[in-house]
């Protein structure tokens, strides 16, 4: 009986986990911001200008990998910032 007790545990355990991550995931991502207003002013853009890119600017600040959205320290607020993005205050010095 103690064999069925641990088995039913794990069971239940298990199919809270599993309810529980689609509820982690979409908070995740419900939680990312941009900032609107900043990102017009400094005239923001997803995609490259010339050469000029985030990942190469120093204000960049990258996310998990080359590939994710990170933050930039002059756009305050916004956790959406491409590294592929461009925007006026492109700096590398």
């Amino acid at each position: 009986m103690s064999t069925n007790m641990t088995r039913r545990n794990f069971l239940n355990k298990a199919s809270m986990a599993l309810l529980v991550i689609p509820v982690l995931t979409y908070s995740a991502a419900s939680s990312a911001k941009t900032n609107p207003t900043v990102r017009a002013q400094l005239k923001y853009q997803d995609l490259p200008k010339d050469k000029m890119d985030c990942r190469s600017c120093l204000e960049f600040v990258a996310g998990m990998t080359d590939r994710n959205l990170g933050t930039c320290k002059v756009i305050p607020g916004d956790d959406e910032i491409s590294p592929n993005g461009y925007c006026t205050k492109w700096n590398t010095m």
